[in-house]
């Protein structure tokens, strides 16, 4: 029996609810839809806004409120659990307001990255960058422009350009390979020793 209402209707015409014994609310379909609407209402008016109303658009399209334009549903990103799998917002409103969410929280599209992959501000990054010189912190010849971190701990080690970066990933952080690596060039490779910025000394190959 519905609350409001009073009349006894099957369960179909009551909505599923976790929050009582039977799965289903107190009220029938067309009295939850009277109450959620009044709700709505006293929620807005509370707030200074106005209920936004259910606009009908054409099969197949989409109104963004943002923009106030109806357009395909290809305009709009996809999301389930929507009524037509698609979010509320069209592509260009969804991404400037994603941004500008981001600027408002994190500052920067910069600064967010940095602290969601690396727990580091553009401040930490540019404090370290300042203490390396500018140089990445192996080579120390060419420009620090990759964060370099422990993929076990997710400690930032440093900042390393895009060659020394990527030789570290490609020998997976493992130092006993590297160590066989330094062993294999210096016994078969000249190498250079970097006396200061500019200056190399040449070593020929170490043979055993």
């Amino acid at each position: 029996m519905c609350r409001d209402c009073g009349l006894e209707l099957p369960l179909e015409d009551f909505s599923p609810s976790k929050k009582n014994a039977d799965g289903r609310t107190s009220y029938c379909r067309p009295c939850f839809r009277v109450r959620d609407k009044a709700y709505r209402a006293a929620r807005a008016a509370a707030r200074g806004t106005t209920v936004r109303t259910r606009r009908a658009v054409a099969e197949g399209h989409g109104h963004c409120p943002e923009c106030d334009t109806t357009k395909p549903l290809s305009d709009f990103g996809r999301r389930t659990g929507k009524r037509n799998g698609r979010v509320a917002y069209c592509h260009p409103c969804f991404n400037r307001i994603k941004e500008e969410s981001r600027e408002r929280l994190h500052g920067s599209t910069r600064n967010y990255h940095l602290k969601r992959r690396y727990g580091i501000t553009v401040e930490d990054y540019d404090r370290m960058l300042a203490e390396q010189g500018g140089l990445c912190a192996l080579c120390q010849e060419r420009p620090a422009e990759h964060v370099d971190h422990d993929h076990v701990t997710g400690r930032v080690r440093g900042l390393l350009c895009f060659c020394c970066n990527q030789g570290l990933g490609n020998f997976r952080d493992r130092a006993d390979v590297l160590r066989l690596a330094i062993g294999y060039l210096r016994a078969s490779t000249w190498q250079k020793e970097r006396l200061e910025p500019g200056v190399y000394r040449l070593h020929p190959p170490r043979v055993s």
